[in-house]
């Protein structure tokens, strides 16, 4: 009996002290009045700031959506510019309150980082560049070549599996950022560039002549990319989780930045529940009952910020492809707000 009075307490006093750890980021931004989201350094279509120091990006609108549905302001955000390899001590140590920043979802970094992964915002795969000039229509014709990648990513890794499964050698010329690598396979100093295939298309843009160069049709790895929150953050876990999932529920039922507010008047129960007329599903996350309806007015759906950074209308010119929405022959799945 003795033990087991000693284990409900010992249960309880975790589970309070859960619950006070879970609460503490949504808590802290509130007080504070801004988020503060890890970025990218500088990743056309995804994370960039211009010379005036204003961000844009699929990643940085999904900053920007957690800021409307926690102040009814998209501009309540702090972007924290991070290397890959400062990325997850930023987030580990408070700097960042989310990391945002076309990161790949793996065990290892979902289990021994102190990471929590919420979910994947754009599905994407290592792949290769090179220039046009040395005639190679294929990644396995590249036995021998020189590959710039950067250091601290899992781009390193993949590599390596893919030459050895393939018997092919390589070297590797590896730099600390990504403007050093791009530079680098610029110059000359390496045959091919590698690094997910999103990424590829947005340093492209930055070369000297970018029509001269290709990206190879083969993709090596899968690379799910998407935020970030530290172990133990339940509450503030479900919030940019399902800010994520609200966005794609949007697209799914057709409610756009542009028709929102006529679409709080619609008898379709499954938008009532999304646009917070029916239901008290805020309340669940410590948020306000509209906040979704907050993210859609300020941001938009999934498909719009997609189309508006890096698909088929913008720089990039990316097909939705595996980003497609379920019911359109790609991944992109959220679960129902009932």
């Amino acid at each position: 009996m003795k033990r087991m009075i000693a284990s409900v307490v010992v249960g309880l006093a975790a589970g309070f002290a859960a619950t006070a750890v879970s609460a503490a980021t949504l808590d802290q931004i509130k007080q504070k009045g801004f988020i503060q989201c890890g970025a990218n350094t500088g990743l056309a279509g995804f994370g960039v700031p211009d010379d005036k120091g204003n961000w844009t990006g699929l990643d940085v609108d999904l900053c920007r959506a957690l800021a409307a549905a926690v102040f009814d302001d998209p501009n309540k955000v702090k972007f924290i510019p991070l290397s890959a390899k400062d990325r997850f001590t930023a987030l580990q140590s408070g700097e960042a309150d989310v990391l945002i920043r076309n990161t790949t979802w793996t065990m290892s970094r979902d289990t021994s980082l102190g990471l929590n992964f919420t979910g994947v915002n754009y599905y994407d795969g290592q792949g290769f560049m090179v220039r046009k000039s040395l005639g190679i229509s294929s990644a396995l014709e590249l036995d021998g070549a020189s590959v710039c990648t950067q250091q601290g990513t899992t781009t390193e890794l993949n590599l390596a599996d893919y030459f050895r499964a393939n018997n092919m050698k390589y070297e590797v010329v590896a730099f600390a950022t990504s403007d050093e690598t791009v530079k680098a396979y610029d110059s000359g100093r390496c045959d091919a560039f590698t690094t997910d295939a999103s990424g590829l298309y947005a340093e492209r843009l930055k070369l000297t002549n970018p029509d001269d160069h290709i990206v190879l049709p083969e993709i090596i790895s899968k690379e799910p990319l998407g935020p970030s929150v530290r172990h133990g953050d339940d509450q503030w876990f479900d919030v940019v989780k399902w800010v994520h999932y609200a966005m794609l529920n949007a697209e799914e039922l057709g409610v756009t930045k542009a028709n929102v507010d006529e679409q709080l008047k619609s008898d379709n129960p499954e938008i009532k529940r999304l646009l917070g007329a029916e239901g008290k599903f805020g309340e669940a996350i410590g948020l306000t009952n509209d906040w979704a309806y907050r993210v859609i007015k300020h941001v938009g759906n999934y498909g719009e910020i997609f189309e508006k950074n890096v698909g088929e209308g913008s720089l990039l010119k990316i097909k939705r492809g595996l980003n497609a929405l379920w019911t359109k022959g790609g991944l992109q799945y959220a679960p129902p707000i009932r």
